[in-house]
């Protein structure tokens, strides 16, 4: 699912004066220390302050991770845990490591297949046989 057009609304009432800047630049530290460390730069500069570009950061929730999800390092993990037989939820979150601004940009369904034939029923499937 993807969020940019509820992202683009949210910064539209910013620069209106709707929504205080400071309501939508609170990311929280961990997020922060993550863009900044294994974050991904995007094309574009921050749409709240224009001082830095944004970066991608993605978390990945699922069985046998931490509660507070695993942010891969690197594009290997990411696709290692992308490929896992169990099924994981990703969410890429554009962050501006200047100001905190942080915003979902897309979530998605990942891993939880089996290799074979009738493979995406049974890697569904919550019991195995």
């Amino acid at each position: 699912m993807e969020y940019r057009l509820v992202r683009d609304a949210l910064v539209r009432e910013v620069r209106r004066g709707r929504i205080r800047v400071g309501d939508v630049c609170d990311a929280h530290p961990e997020l922060l220390r993550a863009a900044r460390n294994v974050g991904h730069p995007l094309a574009d500069d921050c749409p709240i302050c224009g001082e830095a570009r944004t970066v991608q950061v993605t978390y990945v929730f699922g069985a046998g991770l931490p509660a507070g999800g695993r942010c891969p390092g690197t594009v290997t993990e990411l696709e290692r845990l992308r490929r896992r037989s169990e099924p994981v939820l990703c969410y890429d979150v554009e962050v501006c490591p200047a100001c905190a601004w942080h915003h979902l940009l897309r979530r998605y369904p990942a891993g939880g297949r089996s290799v074979g034939a009738g493979a995406s029923d049974r890697g569904r499937s919550r019991t195995r046989s």
